[in-house]
Parts: C-alpha cells; structure tokens; sequence
C-alpha cells in the first residue's frame, strides 16, 4: 500500500513516499491520517489532493499558498501543472 506524508494540518495535499496507482488505498501519515483511494496513477515525490478542492481555492503545502486549482480536483487525484497554477516566484502576479 503506498504511503503518503501530509505535513501541516492545513494542507490539502500529501506527498507520496511510495508510488501509487489509480484504484490503490493509500495510506495517510504525519498530520492527517486516515487512507483514501488513488483516481490516478501518482509517481513518488508527487502530490495527492486529499479534500475536494475547487476551482480557484488555495493548495496548501507546509501550510503555505503553493498555488491555486486550475479547476475543481476531487480527493485522491494526482495534484501537479495539469490543476494547480503555480503562486510561488510569479513576478506576474505582482501589483506595481
């Protein structure tokens, strides 16, 4: 059963310690336990959604803004470019 780690009580993502395949039951650790069931094929090292996220609502990561939902990302769908756009180092972003 692949593991993955949420580091921060706030975070709406996991990190994967083990690679996963959709249909898998993985294991919660760290801050939130628990298990939920893989949708999609998740390498290690990547991310898990692990509450229903809609679109435009913050991605926690060690209780931090990474990023924001491209579009609605149910629990246990793989989290990466595809559904999250980037908040970090966007100098676009930024009011002058």
């Amino acid at each position: 059963m692949p593991r993955a780690i949420v580091l921060n009580p706030a975070d709406n993502v996991a990190t994967l310690l083990d690679a996963g395949q959709a249909g898998d039951a993985c294991a919660l650790e760290g801050e939130r336990t628990g298990k939920l069931v893989l949708l999609q094929d998740v390498p290690f090292g990547h991310k898990v959604c692990v509450t229903e996220t809609s679109p435009g609502q913050e991605i926690l990561k060690y209780g931090q803004v990474i990023g924001r939902a491209s579009h609605a990302i149910r629990a246990g769908e793989h989290m990466h470019v595809h559904n999250i756009e980037s908040a970090r180092a966007r100098g676009d972003l930024h009011k002058g």
